[in-house]
């Protein structure tokens, strides 16, 4: 299901999802394509602790740009259907809108306010193909053909939010500072301007995932442990920090 998805066997037996490379053309930009396809009898509402990350979704009825999501990301999934998702890298959004991508922040746009108005168009001609190949090829062809020129910026925020989260050492804004070599509010800036999270809602959001993912794979283990590899003072502050962003207490979840 991929890293952030909640309670991922019971979406197994909902929803499938197939992912494809982008181009070398698009590789600076896009992280991959991401194809959701869905089939349920009753109404099912899908949960994601999002990535610091900014998606372009070929859906019905027009296709949309969604910026980071800060909070919980969840989305009601009904009879039949399929969507299309262009995951740009951290910080490779910022070269196709005119803003800093903070702005895009827990909103869903309109792909028409930021690309051409026959992105529209082209969302309904992607989501009539049922091969992946085909969508990719159909979105790729759209993107590339007003591609602006890679920005050097973008790639090192990109390497940065890399460090921050996969290094299990940083927990704190200045630590990793210290670790890219530019100072805290450089650090806050830049990502303002390309990534649409702050740095400290980056390293939290990455030990969320952490939490999330260990009580996915089933094993018991110690939370108190664990709190301390993700750098919480105690268990109480994992625990209070896991129930306001999942939603439940960890013991819950892990129980689901």
């Amino acid at each position: 299901m991929g890293r952030g998805v909640l309670y991922p066997h019971e979406h197994a037996g909902i929803a499938s999802v197939d992912r494809r490379p982008p181009s070398a053309a698009l590789a600076p930009f896009v992280e991959f394509y991401w194809n959701v396809r869905w089939r349920t009898d009753e109404p099912y509402e899908t949960k994601v602790l999002s990535h610091p990350n900014v998606h372009l979704v070929f859906e019905e009825p027009v296709p949309l740009v969604y910026g980071v999501d800060r909070s919980l990301f969840v989305r009601r999934l009904e009879g039949r259907g399929q969507v299309l998702g262009v995951k740009f890298r951290p910080g490779g959004f910022r070269a196709f809108t005119a803003r800093p991508v903070i702005d895009l922040a827990d909103r869903r746009v309109p792909a028409s306010r930021i690309f051409r108005p026959e992105v529209d168009d082209v969302s309904r001609a992607v989501l009539a193909h049922s091969s992946v190949d085909a969508m990719v090829g159909q979105a790729e062809e759209f993107l590339v053909r007003d591609l602006p020129d890679p920005d050097p910026v973008a790639g090192e925020v990109a390497a940065m939010v890399a460090t921050i989260t996969s290094d299990p050492t940083l927990f704190r804004v200045d630590q990793a500072a210290d670790r890219l070599h530019v100072s805290v509010r450089t650090l806050q800036r830049l990502f303002a301007e390309y990534v649409g999270a702050s740095p400290k809602w980056v390293l939290r959001r990455a030990r969320i995932h952490e939490a999330v993912t260990r009580a996915d794979q089933g094993v018991p283990f110690e939370w108190t442990t664990l709190a301390e590899d993700l750098g919480y003072s105690d268990q109480s502050h994992l625990t209070r920090d896991f129930t306001a962003t999942v939603g439940v207490s960890p013991a819950k979840y892990a129980g689901s």
